[in-house]
């Protein structure tokens, strides 16, 4: 009974900044400043007119335990279909409430302080603990674990958020905090395929190649997201990275269809929902408009857009290609079937 345009908004995760319409584009993204965390009353009148399937909560939008669980209650009861709300709690320095003061949750060093003790069990208790305390506020996904190797000594994005720099490892420590997260009831976001732990640049700013060929990619790179397709992870985060000797189109994997379609779907045969990395980030944000971006996305195989630079002009591009039959109906009601079954899955949908 959905209409297209809830169906549209189906397939967007947006930062809860992109519902005040006193706020710039720039300062939606800003990582550190101009946060809202109350929901007003023009929120609430834009998330009318562009509902939103999830979204995703930063260290700006959080100032105490008492506040982050009434904006997290208030964002779920002002949508029409429950969202996912989802936060980037690796553990380590990427970890949106353990670093917010007035928390008093269980800090991690960093994952690869975790892959150093070679024990998955610890890895395990990682994902039930930071779990644990996200379902006490609220939240339904952790764009976690991260499975990236950490091969490149020049990468400047993933560092000690991997693991470590052995597959098997990576790919054992992977499968067990997506257990630990299960186990309390929290969806789990393998990230960010085809993996980013090879490469030099840093996807934020900048386009970024990975120089491996797919057979390479295969032997390293890929067995983490293997392990995790076979944990059952919830979802899989394809970066902006473009894998120039895997495929033809010349795209950032989150807009290529060699790479979504044929290689993750069609060949590892992944069958969850996929979503892309932040399409605010340069890599994208430079080179495509939000609207051209998601479209791009969804025609590849993606079924969430996680948060677009301008979500209003993102959400009517795809509204507007699935009028005009750019992205068809079919497409659009399989990616939101996906969506709403693991919602269902997770008691969401009531």
């Amino acid at each position: 009974n959905m209409s297209t345009a809830d169906k549209v908004g189906q397939l967007f995760i947006i930062r809860p900044d992109s519902l005040d319409p006193s706020l710039t584009d720039e300062q939606i993204s800003n990582a550190t400043k101009y946060g809202v965390t109350a929901l007003t009353d023009e929120m609430k009148a834009t998330l009318q007119e562009y509902p939103a399937g999830g979204f995703a909560v930063f260290g700006k939008n959080i100032t105490s335990p008492e506040q982050l669980k009434s904006f997290v209650s208030d964002l779920k009861n002002a949508s029409i279909v429950a969202p996912v709300m989802g936060i980037d709690e690796e553990g380590g320095s990427v970890s949106r409430i353990a670093n917010s003061k007035g928390f008093n949750v269980t800090k991690y060093k960093s994952m690869a302080a975790v892959g150093s003790t070679g024990d998955f069990e610890n890895a395990e208790s990682v994902g039930k603990t930071i779990g644990a305390y996200l379902k006490q506020y609220g939240f339904d996904l952790d764009f976690a674990p991260v499975c990236d190797v950490n091969t490149n000594p020049d990468n400047i994005v993933i560092g000690d958020r991997s693991f470590g720099s052995d597959p098997g490892l990576v790919a054992g420590m992977v499968s067990a905090e997506i257990k630990g997260l299960h186990e309390s009831g929290i969806m789990s976001c393998a990230k960010h395929f085809p993996g980013h732990g090879d490469t030099k640049g840093d996807t934020h700013y900048e386009f970024v190649y990975v120089e491996k060929t797919w057979d390479e990619l295969l032997d390293c790179e890929i067995i983490p997201f293997t392990a995790a397709m076979d944990a059952d992870t919830d979802m899989i985060m394809v970066a902006h990275i473009a894998a120039r000797n895997v495929t033809d189109d010349g795209l950032p994997s989150s807009m290529s269809k060699e790479m979504i379609t044929d290689r993750l779907r069609g060949e590892l045969g992944y069958k969850g929902v996929v979503i892309t990395d932040s399409m605010a980030m340069g890599a994208v944000a430079d080179k495509y408009s939000p609207a051209e971006a998601a479209v791009k996305s969804i025609q590849a195989g993606a079924d969430i857009i996680l948060m677009p630079e301008d979500y209003k002009a993102a959400f009517q591009g795809v509204l507007d290609a699935v009028n005009n039959g750019t992205i068809s109906q079919e497409r659009l009601d399989e990616s939101v079937l996906r969506i709403l079954n693991l919602k269902q899955q997770y008691g969401l949908l009531g």
